[in-house]
């Protein structure tokens, strides 16, 4: 039953706040006003066709951001600055204090104030909090000193980054994290067999050491065993292992500080997968680089590049994610394609068919962010829903359910 528009909702909560002593009755129904206080003190938004009567009036806090990994669990971010994540969990990652799978979300213990959240790597997540100062906590596998917190020891429930307190944004590879500082420099920590810790050594970490050469860093992405930097002059630099060209300097040799990517100039956003890497460039068309045996750089063709080559199709994107030897692209009729590996259903198409052009995520028109993973994908429509389509072991499409999908599915919050 609809008691009160949003409109009316967001109308009242300005005069509350404007003027607590002074609530217009005259303007307001007592009922409304009431339950708009409630709106006010939870934080979230009432649901119009859920609120029945005060008594039994329930609040929605609906996902605002969604990230996929590369192990086979994926988080949210709501809108009250919880977290909810669900999928495997056998080493904690879910941050709910348990190892049990969960086929649909659960909350992470402790955390009331996050701002972004990371469900990167193979086994861990992190998320940046919003409070006195910008501080970053991780949970889940410690085994290489990812979680940041001094020791290798791995956590079901969420620990503190030691030295960090400047950061705008965390992002999780394989076995390691980086931050971006406010100071546009970059830290990271954990494993660092391949250099992906940047800081001119391979020696992991357990805290954070500073990226070498780097001061004018807008964003960081990270691959597998690979890290990318955005800089403000719209150029990326990479470094960490190289095998297969993910680094994007023409060579196939590890690095241990960065590297310029060759030929981009004018990108506006960089994500890592497992072995690729894929940049958003001003014209709203899409390069990638790196090794991808399906046809994961889009660009027609099986075979590994060591320097960035165009996807075909594509030159309305607003913004791409790279996942396990595939990749997808939000574009700007809210619309999704995916190219690469499709082994589960990970495209979206309704196939298990690799593709080396992009193809259309089935059923979504309404998208307004994308995550890709190890071999499923996740999306954020406008609706304040989450689908994810593909693999499905240990729950990892968030439906209550293990089956696989080649078609989205809607998480069940």
């Amino acid at each position: 039953m609809k008691i009160v528009s949003k409109s009316l909702f967001s109308s009242l909560r300005e005069d509350l706040l404007r003027n607590s002593s002074n609530i217009v009755l005259s303007k307001y129904k007592c009922s409304v006003i009431l339950i708009t206080i409630a709106f006010v003190l939870f934080g979230c938004t009432l649901e119009e066709d859920s609120v029945t009567n005060l008594s039994g009036a329930t609040k929605s806090c609906p996902p605002v951001a969604v990230s996929a990994d590369n192990s086979g669990h994926a988080c949210a971010l709501l809108s009250d600055q919880t977290l909810k994540c669900w999928g495997s969990n056998s080493v904690g990652q879910l941050g709910d204090g348990t190892t049990s799978n969960r086929t649909t979300p659960v909350t992470v213990s402790g955390i009331s104030n996050a701002s972004t959240i990371s469900a990167g790597g193979y086994s861990h997540t992190c998320a940046l909090l919003s409070d006195n100062f910008i501080n970053i906590k991780c949970w889940g596998s410690n085994n290489n000193g990812q979680l940041g917190d001094g020791t290798t020891t791995s956590r079901t429930t969420p620990v503190t980054v030691s030295g960090i307190s400047n950061a705008t944004s965390v992002a999780l590879g394989g076995n390691h994290t980086c931050a971006l500082l406010s100071d546009s420099t970059i830290k990271c920590w954990g494993s660092n067999g391949g250099g992906q810790l940047g800081d001119g050594t391979t020696t992991s970490r357990t805290t954070p050491v500073t990226v070498s050469g780097i001061s004018n860093a807008t964003s960081v992405a990270l691959g597998g065993n690979h890290t990318c930097a955005l800089l403000s002059d719209s150029t990326i630099k990479c470094w960490g292992s190289n095998g297969g060209g993910q680094l994007g300097d023409g060579t196939t040799t590890s690095r241990t500080t960065p590297v310029t990517v060759s030929g981009i100039s004018n990108a506006t956003a960089v994500t890592g997968g497992s072995s690729h890497t894929c940049a958003l460039l001003s014209d709203n068309t899409i390069k990638c680089w790196g090794s991808t045996p399906w046809g994961g750089l889009g660009d027609g063709v099986n075979t590994s590049s060591s320097i960035p080559v165009t996807v075909s199709g594509i030159s309305d994107a607003s913004a791409i994610s790279a996942g396990d030897s595939y990749s997808c692209a939000l574009l700007s009729n809210n619309t999704i394609q995916c190219w690469g590996y499709n082994h589960l259903g990970q495209l979206g198409d309704g196939t298990q068919t690799h593709r080396s052009t992009p193809v259309n995520v089935s059923g979504i028109s309404n998208a307004s962010a994308i995550s890709a993973g190890d071999s499923y994908s996740c999306a954020l429509l406008s609706n304040n829903t989450i689908q994810c389509w593909g693999g499905n072991n240990s729950g990892r499409l968030g439906d209550g359910t293990t089956t696989h999908s080649s078609t989205p599915v809607t998480v069940q919050f």
